[in-house]
């Protein structure tokens, strides 16, 4: 059972299922090589459309390289940085960041000084330790304002300090399932010296870790630090700037659904991460640390703003890649984030995301893997370029107008990955099936209609199909006595069976036709099978026509030979019968051994007409029904309403004497007139009459190259019994064929 639906399902959708399968799991996941596909579609995105800069009152205070080189190398003494804290709050800041760890003692403290210079004056050593302490300003300066403190991860855990307070907690609350599965962990974090963390009004986690291509495109909103609930440094600014007040993560089964923050829900990635949309590197984020410390601000520049403090001096190397292309100080990546979370444009990657792009891999992947197998390659080559194109335009109307970042990337390769697959497994099963038709059908057809079965193998319907076939018999007249002439040359007669079965097959080939068999001298083909031949009847005809003038020219030929070997051959006479009608055709047999024929009524009396040419004394006899499907084009006469052999029904039948051209003769109309006139006189019952037109008949048959004696000669016969024993008043004027 299994084999047999393995068997109905073909190797080729089978390998495109084995694909798809693998796309799926390789897509759940998800190895550096798809994820980085995907964030390089969504990097080109935002260089595409960045972010357009929206005023919002953030701001950067920049230690730069002009500031460095105003006062001096950094790190610079903690008074001077209290001295900043101090006009950054004058000036009206609503509160300070700082991307920056202070972690060790000033050195540059007056007791520091004078406890690493031993040698100074005692005198000047105690007026150093009388000194206010760095750390101390720098502390004093942040009780008078809402600072918050950077800190820093570590992968493994340590301590900046051989003693250090315990780690303060976040005021927060959980909505929802219990999220620690979904954060990140950190075991550790470089701390601030103590004194700073109890002035300071908060205290924000700044790491960002990069994605494997090393491109920064994600921060955590929040994470574990030795197991305690932290935020990141800019929704810790925006916590303390907000009043200080708690915080909440909404989560769920799936992971972090987004963290609740003065009163704004900020949506998440599972892991609590989001995606800044970026700006380029913007020259009014910043204000230089050196301008704030001499007084060269603006008024009113820094009031109402929350303030960075980082730095994009050179030598301090804080600078990032980004999804624009361009590199970013990391200070500018946590303003930008801060931005985004004020002005609503977070990019979203939504916790459906994976769903949709597993669901639409699937669908398209199995359209695929159904239909191209069964349609032709353009439609499906269109198909998949409207399919893929539809949904790659999705994804971009997506990220334009609604910031959603759908993955543009393994659906579409996925589906050309599958589309690929599936066409090569077409190719070979076409290649397969020609090679099967060359082999089926190359011996009995023309070579242009193999190679159009190549071009169209779904032409061919194997088994047996019903059509209307245009069906022609030939068979050689006096065959015994032909063969008596070669008792003695067995091989001198097959010899001229193979070149007289040559000159019929070219005949039939070049008219498109196949050949059923061949029976002995006889020849059985047919037209419009296996493939649609609409003007069959007339193919026919015309092969007729050329087979008996190629038999005439081989008999010539022989003559020609046999007189110069100074001996006689004896002519051959092939006579013809065509019939058109509906039939079964198809590989018909065993199922180890079948021929390609045709089978029905129509073909039955073909073979009855062919018969019967030698008693009318006529090459080729026609069927009404190819007669009817080819009026007008050849010259033929009717010669008889006949009943032949097994046959109850009577049959109007024809005599084929030529083509067009002959049939445009002025001879041949007055021909066809005698034996219309022949006919209706016998019909009639009036024998003079007949008999009259019959001696007309004969005569104008001799201009056009015909001899017709023998059908003359029928009818003289049959007229002549008829004179004898009348047929009487009921006489339908059908002839019954005695023999086949």
């Amino acid at each position: 059972m299994l084999r047999a639906m393995l068997r109905r399902i073909g190797p080729g959708r089978l390998a495109g299922m084995v694909l798809l399968a693998v796309l799926l799991v390789l897509r759940v996941s998800d190895p550096p090589t798809v994820s980085g596909l995907r964030n390089a579609a969504f990097d080109l995105y935002q260089q595409v459309k960045p972010r357009a800069p929206q005023p919002v009152p953030v701001t950067i205070l920049d230690i730069d390289d002009p500031s460095i080189e105003e006062f001096g190398q950094w790190p610079w003494p903690r008074n001077r940085v209290a001295e900043m804290v101090n006009k950054v709050a004058a000036a009206g800041a609503v509160a300070i960041a700082f991307d920056i760890v202070f972690a060790e003692p000033d050195r540059l403290s007056p007791d520091e000084v004078a406890r690493d210079n031993p040698d100074l004056p005692p005198e000047i050593r105690a007026r150093l330790a009388a000194l206010p302490d760095n750390d101390a300003l720098l502390a004093g300066a942040m009780r008078q304002t809402r600072v918050v403190l950077g800190q820093t991860s570590v992968r493994s855990a340590r301590s900046n300090r051989a003693e250090k307070a315990e780690m303060r907690k976040v005021p927060h609350a959980i909505m929802g399932a219990d999220p620690r599965p979904f954060l990140p962990r950190f075991p550790d974090v470089v701390r601030n010296l103590d004194i700073l963390e109890e002035a300071a009004a908060g205290r924000g986690v700044f790491s960002v870790r990069p994605d494997p291509d090393g491109i920064y495109r994600r921060v955590p909103m929040a994470m574990l630090v030795q197991d305690t609930l932290r935020l990141g440094l800019s929704p810790e600014l925006l916590r303390v700037a907000t009043g200080g007040n708690a915080f909440a993560l909404r989560s769920n089964e799936a992971g972090i659904d987004g963290v609740v923050l003065g009163g704004k829900m900020i949506r998440t990635a599972p892991d609590g991460s989001v995606w800044p949309y970026l700006t380029p590197s913007l020259p009014a984020r910043y204000v230089s640390a050196g301008d704030v410390l001499a007084d060269r601000v603006a008024p009113g520049r820094l009031a109402g703003q929350l303030m960075l403090v980082g730095t994009s001096a050179i030598g301090l190397e804080d600078f990032r890649p980004t999804p624009l292309g361009l590199p970013m100080a990391g200070v500018e990546i946590h303003a930008q984030l801060l931005e985004n979370i004020l002005t609503d444009t977070l990019l979203n990657r939504p916790n459906y995301a994976v769903a949709v792009e597993l669901v639409t891999v699937l669908v398209l992947s199995v359209l695929v893997i159904v239909l191209v197998p069964v349609i032709g390659a353009r439609l499906i080559i269109a198909l998949a370029v409207a399919l893929l194109a539809g949904y790659s335009g999705v994804s971009y109307y997506l990220f334009h107008e609604m910031r959603i970042l759908l993955d543009p990337t393994w659906p579409v390769l996925g589906t050309l990955l599958t589309l690929m697959l599936m066409s090569s497994a077409n190719y070979l099963r076409e290649e397969r099936q020609k090679q099967q038709i060359r082999g089926a059908f190359g011996q009995y057809v023309s070579p242009d209609l193999v190679a159009r079965l190549q071009e169209s193998p779904e032409a061919l319907t194997l088994g047996g199909e019903r059509r209307e076939l245009t069906v022609l018999f030939s068979d050689v007249r006096g065959f015994t006595t032909l063969a008596e002439g070669f008792r003695d040359d067995p091989p001198g007669l097959t010899a001229l069976m193979n070149s007289f079965l040559t000159v019929l097959s070219r005949a039939i080939l070049r008219e498109g036709g196949t050949i059923d068999k061949f029976m002995g001298d006889a020849v059985m083909a047919f037209w419009n099978a296996p493939l649609d031949a609409p003007d069959h009847a007339a193919a026919g005809c015309r092969a007729a026509l050329a087979m008996r003038a190629d038999v005439a020219a081989l008999n010539a030929r022989r003559a020609r030979d046999a007189a110069e070997a100074g001996a006689e051959a004896l002519p051959i006479d092939v006579g013809i019968g065509l019939n058109t009608g509906d039939c079964v055709v198809g590989n018909m047999g065993s199922d180890t051994r079948f021929d390609y024929t045709a089978l029905g009524d129509a073909v039955n009396l073909a073979s009855r007409l062919e018969g019967q040419s030698k008693p009318y004394g006529l090459g080729i006899i026609l069927g009404s029904a190819t007669a009817l499907a080819v009026e007008g084009r050849f010259a033929m006469i009717e010669l008889d309403l006949l009943r032949v052999k097994g046959k109850t029904e009577p049959e109007r039948v024809f005599g084929l004497m030529g083509d067009e051209e002959m049939r445009r003769r002025p001879e041949f109309a007055k021909l066809e007139a005698a034996n219309t006139a022949m006919r209706a006189a016998y019909a009639a019952q009036d024998w003079d009459a007949a008999e009259a037109a019959l001696d007309r008949f004969e005569v104008t048959g001799r201009p056009l190259g015909l001899d017709l004696s023998g059908y003359v000669a029928l009818y003289r016969q049959r007229i002549g019994g008829l004179r004898a024993a009348p047929p009487g008043a009921g006489w339908d004027g059908v002839h019954v064929a005695t023999d086949k």
